[in-house]
């Protein structure tokens, strides 16, 4: 499509600025259940943009896995962990406003280049060294034990957590 902005593009800009606003609000949120909420927004958003930029099996494990069983876990800790604000305690965090200032900035930044009309300039070619299939293989092959001892780390970290949970409770009645 010349001279118009093709619909992808229009998506892709709009998932964008949804993915930078929920990350944005995971800064400035205290309650951690709407932090979480905000971080599975941007995951879904990433999926989407992985997936208009044609890198489908991305975009399939990111929604999959980081959203489907990450995110799960999160938010199955936070539940767990019982974390209460106390009622008079401010909705948003105290760097709220330097945060929506440095975020002026950036937009202010962004447009500038935008509107000098930088372009991109780098053609990203696929060799055969970075296809899908030669990842997957040096991944299987390389890199296997040290994926399934982050995931031992991961369960160790929250057995330690519920373990100080258990003594702070003993301890404050």
């Amino acid at each position: 499509m010349t001279g118009g902005l093709a619909i992808d593009n229009v998506v892709l800009v709009l998932l964008g600025v949804i993915a930078l606003v929920a990350a944005a609000s995971m800064l400035v949120i205290r309650q951690p259940m709407r932090v979480a909420l905000a971080l599975v927004t941007v995951m879904m958003m990433l999926g989407g943009i992985y997936g208009l930029l044609g890198v489908h099996f991305l975009a399939a494990f990111q929604v999959l896995i980081y959203v489907g069983a990450v995110m799960v876990f999160m938010v199955y800790v936070i539940m767990l962990l019982e974390v209460r604000e106390p009622a008079e305690a401010s909705r948003y965090s105290g760097w709220l406003l330097p945060g929506l200032g440095a975020f002026g900035l950036l937009m202010a930044a962004l447009g500038a280049v935008v509107g000098r009309g930088a372009t991109a300039s780098h053609s990203f070619v696929a060799t055969d060294a970075f296809t899908l299939t030669a990842f997957s293989t040096e991944f299987l092959n390389r890199y296997w034990l040290e994926f399934e001892l982050t995931t031992v780390l991961l369960v160790g970290a929250i057995v330690a957590a519920l373990a100080v949970i258990k003594v702070s409770r003993r301890v404050h009645g």
